[in-house]
């Protein structure tokens, strides 16, 4: 693919009928939208996701995913979850084989396999996951940022917020189809976890460094075709790594293209500093800009004070320590009503919306995060859907409206916890991590 000095404008497209794109505004919405595609489907279905969760909904997902390959033992399926997630516990919890005993155990009583892979793409998760997302049904794409599990499909009381897109495209099907399975099924450190002798990882450890290498000049491949003035174009986008990393580039140039107005979904508030530096640019030029972050408590790491504190707690308080020097780096812009910074909050529910919309006319679906790990060690992916005739207007304000209605407006750091206010756990945490500088560090990994 060549650049062009717009890296947009350089960029390869996929022409769709607006009347293929359909929002979906709930995790429930999503849930039942996924299980019956997956009952529906003829000839493929590929799911790329970080894991998928051994629990209620994990299972029914996965039980219906079996019904259908017992039904239809020509059905291609192949499941790509991250290497490393999927053969541990929970955060906290006791030493397991993780979700990968699950694999295992329906594998070894069905006749017909769906295979699970794993994809390492780093020797060690904390230095980068498989955090490639979307759904293929023969040519629909469901793309979310959610991963499958009880929270987010809402299967109790509680749901994981997020964004779902539902989309019929035989082309972007079958690109992003095409490189689960060639980039990433077909390559030597990529294992199949439905089975329980596996190899470990330190033994992949030279594939694991090939396959990253592969993956950081790996990109979806389709033929460009002529957009019409009643359609939309849609580009799938993958990167990884911090060099030459068209996903990063891509949002680089949205930001520096907007002209009057941008909006930025981020659960994790963290901007790399390239991000921050060209939404400065923006405010500067009188771009009017809002960031909708979830509140502390719906950080999906939150732990209630009442609950026994672990380490991993802290994360929800370092992001807001970074949204109270945001806001008051940018007193001026927020009183000026340049900059809105929004916090979103529903009862005990949690926050996971990524993405942005540009001027109405360019939106970017994605999982990935706006922050340093996405932007330098984790595979992410994203559609970029440019919309110049204002084809999906209507369904951007619907999206943008859903998400705003839990929201309050923040209109000073001085309405943000200072660390004194927080639980003595966290104060000793947080103090600790800043007298050895460690918050430097950590930055770069959350």
């Amino acid at each position: 693919m060549v650049l062009a000095k717009n890296v947009i404008d350089g960029l390869k497209a996929v022409p769709v009928d607006p009347k293929d794109f359909r929002t979906l505004y709930s995790a429930k919405e999503f849930r039942a939208q996924l299980l019956e595609l997956i009952k529906t489907a003829k000839k493929r279905i590929y799911i790329a996701a970080l894991y998928l969760e051994d629990d209620e909904a994990g299972r029914e997902v996965f039980g219906e995913i079996y019904k259908a390959k017992q039904a239809n033992p020509g059905l291609d399926i192949q499941i790509c979850v991250d290497w490393h997630r999927a053969q541990r516990g929970l955060i906290g919890a006791e030493s397991s084989d993780g979700n990968a005993a699950m694999y295992t155990r329906m594998a070894e009583s069905h006749s017909h396999i769906v295979p699970v892979y794993g994809v390492p793409v780093r020797g060690k998760e904390v230095f980068g996951v498989l955090h490639l997302k979307g759904f293929i049904f023969d040519d629909t794409i469901l793309y979310s940022g959610a991963s499958i599990n009880n929270i987010y499909l809402h299967h109790q009381d509680r749901y994981r917020f997020d964004r779902y897109h539902q989309i019929y495209s035989p082309a972007i099907a079958d690109a992003m189809a095409t490189y689960i399975t060639d980039a990433l099924v077909k390559n030597p450190a990529v294992n199949s976890l439905t089975q329980q002798e596996r190899p470990s990882t330190k033994s992949l450890k030279g594939a694991i460094r090939q396959l990253r290498a592969s993956l950081a000049v790996t990109n979806y491949q389709f033929e460009s075709s002529e957009i019409g003035s009643n359609e939309i174009a849609i580009t799938p986008i993958v990167g990884v790594g911090k060099r030459r990393n068209l996903l990063n580039m891509a949002i680089i140039q949205l930001i520096k293209d907007a002209k009057e107005e941008i909006q930025i979904c981020t659960p994790y508030f963290n901007f790399p500093k390239s991000v921050a530096r060209e939404l400065k640019k923006a405010l500067r030029r009188g771009v009017k800009i809002s960031i909708i972050v979830g509140d502390k408590t719906a950080n999906d790491f939150f732990i209630d004070p009442e609950e026994e504190f672990k380490t991993v707690g802290g994360l929800p308080y370092l992001y807001e320590m970074n949204l109270r020097r945001f806001l008051k780096a940018n007193e001026a812009n927020i009183a000026s009503r340049k900059l809105d910074i929004l916090l979103w909050k529903d009862q005990s529910n949690s926050y996971h919306l990524k993405g942005m919309w540009v001027d109405k006319k360019n939106m970017l679906i994605t999982g990935s995060n706006l922050n340093p790990r996405a932007w330098k060690l984790d595979l992410e992916n994203a559609l970029l859907v440019r919309d110049p005739n204002g084809e999906l207007a209507t369904q951007f304000e619907q999206e943008f409206e859903n998400i705003l209605k839990d929201t309050q407006r923040i209109g000073s750091y001085k309405h943000i916890e200072k660390i004194e206010h927080y639980p003595e756990p966290v104060q000793k945490l947080l103090r600790k991590v800043t007298r050895i500088k460690a918050d430097r560090v950590l930055k770069q990994l959350l």
